[in-house]
């Protein structure tokens, strides 16, 4: 339950933009201009402070970034890690998945790779409390729907 404080401190939210922007690449540029600009929001300082949070990636990592804008004008946004489908692109180097998955294999990847995803995607909001083999778990199942498959070595 709320206190009155609680309920009386918070802004009224005017939207929820969820957007997939290059680590350190916002640009006040379609497709960040248009979506933020919509709301009155302060393009500027949203490309400033993005490209300051994802300085430590490589340039173009595409990151998952989730803005709350509120009706002052005013926003607060949260940026995820890349998603596992494109770390698993990477490692296994390929451009995109099977296009018959449980057929054709389209690349392979090892343990050793998943637990290394794993290890960063642990870093994530919605997977701080996820064990590190659930998470695992679900980056093998995610490779196996791409028709990559999970060896625990490479030969």
């Amino acid at each position: 339950m709320s206190t009155l404080k609680e309920i009386l401190t918070r802004r009224p939210v005017a939207a929820t933009i969820r957007l997939t922007v290059p680590a350190g690449g916002a640009r006040p540029a379609p497709p960040v201009g248009p979506a933020l600009g919509q709301y009155r929001l302060n393009l500027m300082a949203f490309c400033k402070d993005f490209n300051a949070r994802t300085q430590k990636y490589k340039p173009d990592t595409p990151m998952a970034v989730t803005i709350t804008a509120f009706k002052d004008n005013t926003f607060e946004f949260t940026v995820k890690s890349p998603s596992v489908t494109w770390y698993l692109k990477k490692a296994a180097g390929i451009e995109s998945g099977s296009s018959r998955p449980g057929h054709v294999v389209a690349s392979t990847v090892t343990l050793k790779h998943v637990y290394e995803i794993a290890k960063v995607k642990q870093s994530d909001p919605y997977c701080q409390y996820m064990s590190l083999e659930s998470i695992s778990k679900s980056i093998i199942g995610t490779a196996n729907s791409m028709g990559i498959k999970v060896v625990k070595d490479l030969d």
